[in-house]
């Protein structure tokens, strides 16, 4: 290996292995960031064989810092976090607060200090995202009001974790200066108030404008790298001009971007890279990992896991119940946040490097996550026993909408301005949809009792299953990707071999490869596409 080259041979490595890992960790039904994890302990200094380089990873993982923040801004939800604000709120604040005091006991009966105790609790009271939202899509409950409370629970501790990176090194400043802690958290608090009302006043014109602009020009290139100017520029600029975490400049500029009708195209523009950096990020999180921690602290380890998936678990259940919430929703909430991911590794992290927290510790965080990751679908199986024998029905699955069921329904994939148009006239002709859109917050999604809305990739069997392909009459594919487009006609038409496909397509080319794969008609343009794609079939 030449190491005139630690860079590609890092990002060489970390891709392939993580590629390799997560492919395997797929094909066994699991999430693949335990994958990513796996392809960082390979390459890591406690296995043999190659090393890749330490500091090296390290920014890398920054950037995928900076863009997964930046996605969770720009994926954040006011609405949704209100319309569960009564349990949501209180529920994952006391939710936190006695997972770091079950934390900080262990570190405690450990031997640690209190702030290393504060970190480590912190760090095991907060849920993976990607985890949570991939039990609820499998168990077909995203979209009930169990799987909104979920979300919004998550919602506010990623918030109170965006606020625990800030202070923590504030934390660590004032660790052993005495009285000068509280003159340190006034600066830092003071310097996150002055961020916070420069984005709200000056950025919250200034980038939906620019952004809007450089959309004018009709550049996808251009805009592709507007949006990552925006998120590494202003975390950068958060960094250097106001001291504060580049985490909580990323997540401003998704937040703020978020309000802007271009933020459903800034995520999809910018999806490639950030879970290309994501991936580095988690496999530099694998890298840091130890796996003797697993012979050399078994009991603390032991704890550690415990805390997780039985500490939590009873007090969101307790939680939820005290807000006289069924059975059913509290058992839900108690097995989604039965694990730990993406905001306990940045925190872990953040904690070992500002030295609150001890290596051990970090490395049971890490085992600790791997473990429960892979415990939390045997958690959901347990959990719907446990309801079984307390008499409800079904804890977790969720019965369908009657909105749908029968045959000859229409499929619409995409709710932009083609599939809207789309999804308004067949509903003005009395046709039953399910509608397929990625983003849960799209512009054109409809809102009408003929109408059922799927949150998800069209791509994906359980989506298609969902949206009852095989039954359907016609299906409409309204996205403008044609790759996409094709993996989305090809699919369906397997599964229902006399559904009529319609399709938006880009130029002549598209049109006959789109046929190629199974679609029967296909229509280039844009403002009379929604129209001659109803109608072809409408009238015929």
């Amino acid at each position: 290996m030449n190491h005139a080259t630690p860079l590609i041979a890092t990002i060489v490595a970390g891709l392939t292995l993580a590629f390799l890992f997560g492919a395997l960790a797929h094909r066994l039904r699991l999430p693949p960031l335990v994958g990513y994890l796996m392809a960082g302990v390979a390459v890591g200094p406690f296995t043999p064989g190659y090393v890749a380089h330490q500091g090296i990873a390290n920014e890398l993982a920054e950037i995928g810092v900076i863009l997964l923040m930046f996605g969770v801004g720009l994926h954040f939800s006011v609405r949704d976090l209100m319309a569960v604000r009564r349990i949501a709120i209180p529920g994952a604040m006391v939710q936190i607060a006695a997972a770091t005091a079950m934390g900080a006991a262990l570190a405690y009966a450990m031997g640690w200090g209190l702030p290393a105790g504060v970190v480590f609790g912190l760090a095991l009271s907060v849920a993976s995202t990607v985890v949570l939202l991939r039990a609820l899509e499998e168990r077909k409950i995203l979209e009930t009001d169990r799987g909104r409370i979920a979300v919004g629970w998550l919602i506010v501790e990623d918030l109170v974790m965006v606020l625990a990176l800030v202070l923590l090194p504030a934390l660590a400043h004032g660790v052993g200066s005495g009285g000068a802690i509280g003159t340190i958290l006034a600066l830092t608090v003071g310097k996150v108030a002055g961020f916070v009302a420069l984005m709200l006043v000056v950025g919250r014109r200034l980038i939906p404008w620019a952004l809007h602009a450089i959309a004018h020009t009709g550049s996808r290139e251009l805009f592709r790298l507007a949006v990552l100017a925006i998120a590494l520029g202003v975390a950068f600029g958060a960094a250097m001009l106001f001291g504060v975490s580049f985490a909580l400049g990323a997540f401003f500029a998704g937040m703020i971007l978020a309000e802007s009708p271009l933020s459903q195209r800034a995520a999809q523009e910018t999806l490639p890279l950030r879970d290309a950096f994501a991936v580095l990020f988690f496999v530099s999180v694998g890298m840091l990992f130890n796996p003797n921690v697993v012979i050399e602290a078994p009991l603390a380890l032991a704890g550690t896991v415990a805390i997780i998936i039985l500490g939590k678990s009873i007090a969101a259940w307790l939680i939820v119940r005290a807000f006289r919430h069924s059975t059913a929703t509290a058992l839900t909430i108690a097995a989604s946040l039965a694990q730990i991911g993406e905001f306990s590794f940045i925190l872990a992290t953040l904690g070992f490097q500002l030295k609150l927290l001890p290596a051990i510790g970090r490395d049971l965080i890490l085992a600790g996550a791997i473990i429960s990751i892979l415990l939390n679908p045997v958690l959901f199986t347990w959990i719907t026993r446990i309801g079984h024998s307390l008499g409800v029905s079904d804890p977790i699955a969720e019965p369908e909408e009657e909105v749908n069921e029968g045959k000859g329904h229409v499929v619409v994939v995409g709710a932009g301005r083609v599939g809207g148009e789309i999804a308004i006239r067949l509903l003005e002709a009395g046709e039953r949809l399910s509608v397929v859109e990625l983003e849960a917050d799209a512009a054109g999604l409809p809102d009408h009792a003929n109408a059922r809305v799927l949150t998800g990739n069209a791509c994906s069997a359980d989506i298609m299953e969902r949206a009852a392909i095989g039954d359907a009459r016609t299906l409409y594919v309204a996205i403008a990707e044609g790759f996409e487009a094709g993996q989305i006609v090809q699919k369906a038409r397997q599964a229902n071999p006399a559904l009529r496909i319609v399709v938006r397509a880009k130029d002549a080319a598209e049109v006959e490869h789109l046929r190629k794969l199974g679609a029967d008609e296909a229509f280039v343009a844009e403002r009379e596409i929604a129209v001659a794609m109803v109608r072809s079939v409408v009238k015929s």
